[in-house]
């Protein structure tokens, strides 16, 4: 039993880099995101292309291919053209890498908040004089906030299971401690066990706050 505990406390060192990577990623990714769905909002066909490829490519490619390639894929191609590049801290292609990845489902779900707002809101505030892109940032993203909330929360929920992946480009989160430790003493069971439970420790009680959240929003919107 004290092997399963030990594995446990060694995974829990990585929890700060674990949740620093995500919550830094979903910011990343909802700003991003909010951009590419405005993009595939908007009346310009090559602007909307352009969105709709980033998503297709972004979500039809696993996250650990796009975390190997900027952590290493990056890199050799500055160096194969004579230009002097490493990254100093491997952290950094993890928050981009997954930001980016992010911003793909973060789109698709700002876009869909977006259109669940009744279309009449966006005629309201034209026929008041209000610019398109106003009305937008005023009255329709605003609304669309309340609706995407608990679908952003999931993605945060998500990622930081995700961010597992990171452990295969050196990232030292909560998969990479207990990898080592398994390295360093052969308890595998007890090591990714150790994982799990920190993993759960970490999305159960978000996701218990996220339906709470999002419960108390539907019983608002029915009184």
């Amino acid at each position: 039993m004290a092997m399963y505990w030990k594995g446990f406390l060694i995974a829990c060192q990585g929890i700060p880099a674990t949740v620093a990577v995500s919550l830094i990623a979903v910011i990343i990714g909802a700003i991003i995101g909010l951009f590419l769905a405005l993009l595939r909002l908007a009346n310009n066909t090559v602007l909307r292309t352009i969105a709709k490829i980033y998503i297709d490519v972004v979500r039809g490619t696993p996250m650990v291919v796009q975390a190997f390639i900027f952590a290493y894929g990056i890199p050799q191609l500055l160096q194969a053209n004579n230009v002097e590049f490493r990254w100093d801290n491997l952290v950094i292609p993890a928050v981009i890498v997954c930001g980016l990845n992010s911003a793909a489902y973060m789109a698709e779900i700002v876009r869909s908040g977006i259109q669940a707002v009744d279309k009449g809101q966006m005629e309201a505030a034209r026929s008041l004089g209000m610019s398109k892109s106003m009305a937008m940032r005023l009255i329709i993203i605003p609304q669309a906030v309340k609706v995407i909330l608990p679908a952003v929360g999931n993605e945060f929920v998500t990622l930081i299971k995700e961010t597992s992946v990171l452990s295969f480009v050196g990232v030292v989160e909560v998969m990479r401690r207990g990898a080592l430790w398994n390295a360093a003493t052969f308890e595998t069971f007890p090591a990714y066990i150790g994982v799990a439970l920190v993993y759960m420790l970490l999305t159960i009680p978000l996701s218990k706050i996220i339906g709470h959240v999002e419960g108390k929003m539907r019983h608002e919107e029915a009184a």
